[in-house]
């Protein structure tokens, strides 16, 4: 793919979530994103023939992040600092992503469900947690781990309306989500 097609892709995908974020899935439309960008009906659907189409090549970054968190995760020893790496790596990779996906995902749980994307998510999510858990894990080990990766998606999605700048909001839901995480492995965590 060309430096211009994918450049012209990004600014798709950014403005389609943008959309997404504002306005719901539900209600935004192809002509309204293609609106936004100043460029036609035609040359959106040369890039995306749907809005499902906009929405799986930005969930194919999320997931293909969670899989490298996966793989390094099963190369490196059970234990509280594989846990703890996988909270910040998680944390990384939202961050990355951004807040408007971050919230897109959270609010639009019934449309990601319909497109088939949410299922995969999920799988992908208990992965992390069984992860983190480790190889003996307790139902109260992975009810922490699960937990503790919510801190941080759910964090970074409900906080818009505080005047908090992106890396304070990553800073805090990443503190957050390791305090939580502590409690996998309780034998290792400070004596409350």
């Amino acid at each position: 793919m060309d430096k211009r097609r994918s450049d012209t892709r990004e600014r798709i995908r950014s403005v389609a979530i943008e959309l997404f974020a504002e306005r719901g899935y539900e209600t935004t439309s192809l002509r309204e994103i293609a609106e936004r960008l100043d460029v036609t009906k035609a040359a959106l659907y040369y890039h995306f023939r749907t809005k499902e189409d906009i929405v799986a090549s930005l969930f194919e970054d999320l997931h293909r992040g969670i899989d490298d968190i996966v793989r390094w995760a099963e190369s490196a020893p059970p234990g509280r600092e594989r846990s703890e790496h996988i909270v910040l790596r998680y944390g990384e990779l939202l961050h990355d992503l951004g807040r408007d996906m971050i919230r897109f995902w959270a609010e639009n749980q019934s449309a990601l469900g319909e497109i088939g994307i949410g299922a995969s998510l999920r799988g992908q999510f208990r992965t992390l947690a069984d992860l983190m858990a480790g190889p003996d894990r307790t139902p109260i080990a992975v009810f922490h781990a699960r937990q503790a990766l919510l801190a941080i998606s759910l964090s970074l999605s409900m906080m818009n309306d505080l005047d908090l700048g992106n890396d304070e909001s990553h800073t805090a839901a990443t503190q957050l989500a390791l305090d939580i995480a502590a409690r996998v492995f309780p034998s290792y965590a400070e004596p409350e």
